[in-house]
This record gives structure tokens, C-alpha cells and sequence, in this order.
């Protein structure tokens, strides 16, 4: 465990992490509980989030396993109202859940940019309409949108992916206003080119070529993420809100 996870306390606090059965999610729900956060995991997948949890609990974290389409208004609701009901509260929201269906536009199906646009921008919007409500209520919360560069710079054969993020990124900062008088904050977290199994069906030409691109040479990792997300969740990001942090290795600047 590193220092920087040992400087953050998030004891007695309460955090959700959608998408959190494997990559990124994962690591960030390893990293708040890590913290002394206790963490609500939610996926599509029982056996990742088994997975999940199971690690976290070893670590001697507290954490709890919650199957949702994030897509579903109804369970999304259903799923902080668990969480409340267990935990007394919901103090983080991270809001992690996210695919890609890439192709360049004029190949691209109408499902494609379907299914892309609602996990990624819908499951973000129903997830923290609904985690809001508790946060109000307690007058403190933190919400922390995974967005990416590709929302900012665009990506060829991404226009679906780089469509949701730069959504994502707008809704963040709209929240981040109406929600700024109840002490909620409200930012995202736009990750580089991450080593995930999501990057590493690229294929190793592509990686390299997309190393030479990042003035720092070389592709983030799972932890570089989760680092940021925890510094956004702790009391040193207190008067931040509505704004975008990049983790790219300098790719966007």
C-alpha cells in the first residue's frame, strides 16, 4: 500500500463504484476501501463483482456486491436506496461504467452508438440523479465522473465513445453548479491510454505507436486513476468542482 493511499482517510465513509468488476473500477474501489472508505460494488457481473469484493474483503476492507444494468432507472434507484438502507448514507459516487463499440462513422451501426451513448452518458446521469438525493440530504458528497481525453481532443473510429464523454464532461459541469450550494462536488477524471484489457486489444503495434504520442512515453496504469479519484473523494479537493482531470500522460496537451 502505498503513502499517498495511507495520507487519505476516508473512515465512516460511504462509497459507490459502478463498473467496478474489473480495470479501472476495480482498482478505484481497491483504493476507497484502502482508504477506510466502505465500498458499495456494482457491475453487470455477479462473478466479477465476486471478484471484487472478495479482494477488497482480504485487504480488510468492508464492501458489498450489487448487480445492475446501469441503464435500468429503476434498479439504479433500488441499488442507492441498498446502500443507504445498509450503510446510513452515501458520502462518494463514482461513476465508472463504461464500454466502447468503435467503428469508423460511416460503418457505424445504430446500436453501436446506442448501447455506447446509455451505459456510458445515461448510466452516469441515472447514477447521480440518484446519489445526489442521499447527498443533499447530508449536505456533503463527492461525485466523481470517469470521463476520458477522448471527450476532449476526439478520437478516430471513437465518434460514439468520444460523443459520451464529452457529454459526460458537459454533465459534469452542469451538476457541479446546480449542486455546489449543498457542499456536493462534482468532477471527472479524463484517464490517457490506460493498460486495461480494454487497451490491450489494441494490439502491441498500435500501443507503441500511441506510447511515441505521449510526451511521457508510455501508457498509464490502473493505479495512476485510481490516485486521482481518491484525491477528488478526500477533504484536499474541498473547493474543487466542476473540473476536469486529466491523466493522460500529457496526450491531450
Amino acid at each position: 500500500m502505498s503513502q499517498a493511499l495511507l495520507s487519505t482517510d476516508l473512515s465512516g465513509q460511504v462509497a459507490l463504484v459502478t463498473g467496478a468488476g474489473r480495470g479501472l473500477g476495480r482498482k478505484i474501489a481497491e483504493f476507497l476501501a484502502g482508504a477506510g472508505a466502505k465500498v458499495a460494488c456494482v457491475d453487470i457481473s455477479p462473478e466479477l463483482l465476486a471478484e471484487t469484493v472478495s479482494l477488497l474483503q482480504s485487504a480488510g476492507g468492508t464492501a458489498m456486491a450489487l448487480v445492475c444494468d446501469v441503464t435500468n432507472s429503476q434498479r439504479v434507484n433500488e441499488v442507492v436506496d441498498e446502500v443507504v438502507k445498509a450503510w446510513g448514507g452515501l458520502h462518494i459516487l463514482v461513476n465508472n461504467a463504461g464500454i466502447t463499440r468503435d467503428g469508423m462513422l460511416l460503418r457505424m451501426k445504430d446500436d453501436q452508438w446506442d448501447s455506447v451513448l446509455n451505459i456510458n452518458l445515461r448510466g452516469t446521469f441515472l447514477f447521480t440523479r440518484a446519489g445526489a438525493r442521499p447527498m443533499l440530504r447530508q449536505h456533503r458528497g463527492r461525485i466523481i465522473n470517469i470521463a476520458s481525453v477522448s471527450g476532449l481532443m476526439g478520437n478516430p473510429g471513437q465518434a460514439n465513445y468520444s460523443a459520451s464523454k464529452a457529454g459526460v464532461i458537459g454533465f459534469t459541469r452542469t451538476v457541479a453548479r446546480e449542486l455546489a450550494g449543498r457542499n456536493v462536488t462534482v468532477n471527472a477524471v479524463a484517464p490517457g491510454f490506460i493498460a486495461t484489457d480494454m487497451t490491450a486489444t489494441l494490439g502491441e503495434e498500435v500501443l507503441e505507436g500511441i506510447k511515441k504520442e505521449t510526451p511521457l512515453g508510455r501508457l498509464g496504469q490502473p493505479e495512476d486513476v485510481a490516485h486521482a479519484v481518491l484525491f477528488l473523494a478526500s477533504e484536499a479537493a474541498s473547493f474543487i468542482t466542476g473540473h476536469v482531470l486529466t491523466v493522460d500522460g500529457g496526450l491531450s496537451v
